[in-house]
């Protein structure tokens, strides 16, 4: 147990050297880019208005089977009899799972479910069945936003915390990964390189403008080895038992309304053998640190929120959802209950962020 503590404590400080130096290098670009959006600022209602019409609509994106195996778009402007044709007949030949349209992101927790059963929504309290459409508008709000956001909040440090996670991953290539609530694909991309081109990813999201943002990026950077898929983490419906090496999760496990069912599901997708990995905040490990970050993350982040994205509301929510998700230990056992193995967590800036991982057996 010593041994591993102080393994954690010299891997942290290693990842504090790291940070300071890629804070310090980025510190310019960051700074760049702040200004030219505040630049932008006065014209926000017509850049919004612009932002809006970019996005691919909902019903482009494939509802349930990875794209390239979906047969037909449903906003086309036409669509044959020959087409409808070959799509059943592809249907009879080829083995899918079968569901009602948009299953795979319908919200589990309704009235007649869950009746008036209460979770929280950062620090409100609102019925289990409203809280997925909450979260849906905070993350289509910031969706064009979030990378630049992300960068000016962590001052670069995220892509740090990420870049160790990916470095617990094991990815190899040829392998198959999900990458769940994988928003705009900073992972994604990076496994998308390591698997090759006999491997495969899956870039999942249950938010349609999120999902999109990942698309086009991924596509403009050159990877023809990932899927994009509309999917709500607590079912993982459009995926089949024992079907990926790899599964992870980064910063998007606290947003989910009922994480046990999540970690059932990631536990049911992942083959035996494969792992999980969790990249999401946690507990400061420091009391004086907890206090200052508390401080920055209830006045610093809705500052920034409603000068860049124009949107303090979602920030203050996201600061708020940070301190309601269950801290190191309490995550651990919830996997170990959900059936993972060797369940283990380093943490990242003094416990700021921690990476969680399990096995399936």
């Amino acid at each position: 147990m010593t041994d591993h503590v102080n393994n954690k404590t010299t891997t942290n400080g290693h990842i504090q050297d790291k940070l300071v130096q890629d804070s310090i290098t980025n510190n310019q670009d960051i700074t760049a880019q702040v200004k030219a959006l505040q630049n932008t600022t006065a014209n926000a209602h017509n850049v919004n208005s612009i932002d809006n019409n970019d996005f691919t609509h909902v019903e482009d994106l494939p509802i349930g089977t990875p794209q390239g195996q979906q047969t037909t778009m449903s906003n086309a402007n036409t669509q044959s009899s020959t087409t409808n044709n070959a799509a059943q007949a592809n249907a009879q030949t080829t083995k899918q799972t079968l569901f009602n349209q948009r299953d795979d992101i319908n919200n589990p927790h309704t009235s007649d479910t869950d009746g008036n059963e209460e979770t929280h929504f950062g620090y409100k309290t609102v019925n289990k069945a409203e809280k997925q459409a909450r979260v849906a508008d905070v993350f289509t709000s910031v969706a064009k936003k979030y990378d630049i956001m992300n960068d000016l909040m962590s001052f670069g440090i995220h892509r740090l915390w990420k870049r160790y996670a990916i470095s617990l991953s094991g990815v190899r290539a040829g392998q198959h990964v999900l990458d769940i609530a994988g928003g705009t694909g900073d992972l994604a991309k990076v496994f998308s390189r390591e698997v090759g081109r006999n491997g495969k990813v899956v870039l999942s999201d249950i938010n349609a403008a999120m999902l999109e943002v990942g698309r086009e990026r991924l596509i403009n950077a050159g990877c023809n080895n990932v899927d994009f898929v509309l999917a709500n983490a607590e079912t993982l419906a459009p995926f089949d038992d024992n079907s990926f090496d790899l599964l992870t999760i980064s910063f998007g496990l606290r947003n989910v309304t009922d994480k046990d069912a999540a970690l059932k599901s990631m536990y049911r997708v992942l083959k035996p053998g494969g792992r999980l990995l969790v990249l999401e905040f946690s507990k400061p490990i420091f009391e004086p640190l907890s206090k200052a970050y508390d401080l920055y993350s209830f006045t610093a982040l809705p500052i920034m929120g409603k000068l860049i994205a124009n949107d303090a509301e979602s920030y203050q929510y996201l600061a708020e959802s940070i301190r309601m998700h269950p801290d190191q230990q309490t995550l651990k056992q919830m996997m170990q209950q959900a059936g993972f193995e060797n369940c283990d967590y380093h943490n990242l800036t003094a416990g700021i962020v921690a990476v969680h991982r399990g096995f399936k057996a």
